[in-house]
């Protein structure tokens, strides 16, 4: 094996993240099912743009609301043990979605009631699972944790949408739903099979007024941390809504099928996965990775969104895929490694609010600006959104003097060392 290989899948070597890692392969591909179902439903139910704009976007509603509550809970309590409930407390939105459309008795609203039953879970797993990884693998493998991470987000992409598109030419929506409520199950194997000595579980966090606002001022004050959340928050926002926009572009521009919008998923999957697999090979984060995956991200919507025809609006999907994930895995990365212990569930938690909570504030409106002047638009409008971030960051972090300031080597297991000229020029701005 070469050593490039050998570095992308290190983290394998960890008995404990290889039942977590397979777990996540069957649950997410489950999920990914079922995300493909409910917009698919959707679609067929209302043929509205922003109803399917709201359906993204109602699922990530409690994230936005209840996500840092969420990340006091990751911070005083076992994460294994708050995923365990997480994943069965998933199953009972999925399987009574299962039965509603089964019956034929699915409206846009009950729909709608799911989601947002689902997404009151999610406030509470996101956190715990997103800070849950470097428990299990120690911070010198927490760079190629999370970008395997990705690669099983990204692979249960494509996988999860092939069978999905599959199973509903087949015999119809509502087994995508049944299947996600079984998949869970593997996640929970997964966490209870876990020897917990060999967790590295840091000490809790012990109740005490202002823990969020405490998390606010750490973030405000740390450079390393605010640059990459302020990015994501309008990135995350505009550009990633392709659970949104690719439905849409499959019926409304290409007037196609599940099938068609599986393709497209799938091609995106595809560049998703060789983008994961690339930053677990590079083993380190930096301000340029950073700015350089935002700018590409940026011009390849722009690809996408001047694609003429079908075939080369696939091909155009796989090279966004892999700087879109290149991006979210450097922020998330650039977190992980830069927090204090005691603070890693709030600083996630407000990484999911910047990514996954921000989604019911951009996923309407995309979903409106691709129903008024077409899909095409929304792809632009997220294009827009990552140049200017990727812009804005590179201003930034010129100005303060290096961009390669934050840049933190494999292997490294503390904060990373901005330079006090960095520092000093982040305080000023913020302050």
């Amino acid at each position: 094996m070469s050593p490039a290989i050998a570095r992308t899948f290190s983290s394998l070597k960890v008995p404990n993240y290889r039942k977590y890692f397979t777990g996540q392969i069957v649950s997410i591909t489950g999920n990914w099912m079922q995300t493909v179902g409910e917009m698919w439903l959707m679609v067929k139910l209302t043929g509205s743009g922003s109803l399917v704009g709201l359906t993204a976007g109602l699922q990530f509603l409690p994230i936005l609301l209840f996500g840092a509550w969420g990340g006091l809970l990751a911070d005083r309590l076992s994460k294994r043990r708050v995923l365990t409930y997480t994943q069965l407390s998933l199953m009972i939105p999925a399987l009574t979605l299962f039965a509603l459309t089964a019956s034929g008795a699915a409206q846009p609203w009950m729909v709608l009631a799911l989601v947002l039953v689902r997404g009151g879970v999610l406030a509470i797993d996101n956190p715990s699972r997103q800070s849950f990884v470097v428990e299990i693998v120690g911070s010198d493998r927490v760079v190629n944790a999370v970008a395997l991470n990705s690669v099983v987000v990204h692979s249960s992409r494509i996988i999860g949408p092939a069978l999905a598109g599959t199973v509903i030419a087949l015999i119809g929506i509502a087994p995508c739903f049944l299947v996600n409520a079984f998949s869970f199950l593997a996640m929970f194997i997964a966490l209870r099979t876990m020897d917990t000595k060999a967790l590295q579980t840091p000490k809790p966090v012990t109740r005490r007024p202002g823990e969020v606002r405490s998390a606010l001022r750490y973030v405000r004050r740390t450079p390393e941390l605010l640059v990459p959340l302020l990015m994501m928050a309008l990135v995350g926002t505009i550009s990633f809504n392709f659970q949104v926009l690719l439905p849409l572009l499959a019926d409304f521009t290409w007037h196609g099928t599940a099938t068609t919008y599986a393709l497209l998923t799938a091609a995106m999957g595809v560049g998703s996965v060789g983008g994961a697999l690339a930053a677990g090979a590079r083993g380190r984060v930096s301000p340029k990775l950073l700015v350089g995956s935002s700018l590409l991200f940026g011009f390849a919507m722009l690809l996408a969104a001047g694609a003429p025809t079908l075939e080369l609006q696939i091909l155009a999907l796989v090279p966004l895929g892999a700087a879109s994930v290149t991006f979210a895995a450097g922020v998330n990365s650039t977190l992980q490694v830069a927090v204090e212990p005691a603070m890693r569930g709030r600083v996630m938690a407000l990484y999911s609010i910047v990514f996954l909570g921000s989604t019911p504030i951009g996923a309407p409106l995309v979903g409106w600006l691709a129903g008024a002047a077409g899909p095409r638009a929304g792809l632009l409008a997220g294009a827009l959104a990552a140049l200017l971030a990727g812009v804005a960051a590179w201003v930034w972090f010129a100005r303060a003097g290096e961009l390669d300031a934050l840049s933190v080597p494999r292997g490294h297991g503390g904060r990373m060392r901005a330079p006090q000229r960095l520092v000093a020029f982040a305080r000023d701005r913020v302050n």
